[in-house]
């Protein structure tokens, strides 16, 4: 079971005019293997709770749990894909989408089979020895993708995952992440501001999928 419980989960910043609050007493349950869209407009809090569910950030007041245990720090059970790629220009595709099983002390011969195999999925053979600016912006989100799946977690967490594509290949990203969701589900929680990521979209019926609206009141 991978399921994620936010418990009346606030969230503040101070600044120099006193507390600045970002989300307020926000209580969410997401199902094991539930892809959970949250749709709302820039500023309403939605990232700041996608780190609290990856142990980026702590709530000022609630409680965050995955899998039953309150999160306190990013672990292996959860991954995080950003909207900018956050891949490392000095390494090419093999080794970016390898990183995180080369820093858990994965061996050499169960990095590469778990590469080869995400590289087939993503549609990226051919650009294994490719760096990060050879590559156009979904074929880096591909491979930013690969990276959190190559690490089989048991949650994925997607902060405006296609917001710096243009509208065609976010439509191809959209049908490549249902694909992958549909061969190996798991929990998702996508952050997004654009509806037309998550609504009217025939694919998302087959899959166990809710749209979350959230709105500052």
């Amino acid at each position: 079971m991978s399921d994620i419980r936010f418990a009346s989960v606030t969230r503040e910043f101070q600044s120099r005019n006193g507390p600045i609050g970002a989300i307020e007493a926000i209580s969410l349950d997401v199902a094991d293997k539930e892809f959970v869209a949250l749709c709302g407009p820039s500023g309403c809090g939605k990232t700041t709770l996608l780190r609290l569910a990856a142990g980026l950030d702590s709530p000022t007041t609630g409680e965050v749990q995955v899998d039953g245990q309150t999160v306190r720090k990013p672990g292996p059970d959860r991954a995080v894909v950003f909207q900018q790629f956050a891949l490392f220009p000095w390494q090419t595709v093999r080794e970016n989408i390898a990183f995180g099983l080369k820093c858990a002390g994965r061996g050499q011969a169960e990095c590469d089979a778990a590469v080869a195999r995400y590289v087939k999925i993503m549609g990226l053979e051919g650009r294994e020895e490719a760096y990060p600016h050879q590559l156009s912006g979904g074929m880096q989100q591909r491979v930013a993708i690969a990276r959190s799946y190559v690490l089989d977690p048991k949650v994925l967490l997607m902060d405006e995952p296609f917001g710096a594509l243009d509208a065609q290949t976010r439509i191809l990203m959209q049908e490549e992440l249902i694909r992958l969701s549909r061969a190996n589900p798991r929990t998702v929680l996508f952050v997004t501001h654009s509806v037309e990521d998550v609504m009217d979209r025939e694919d998302f019926v087959h899959l166990r999928t809710r749209i979350w609206k959230l709105l500052r009141n």
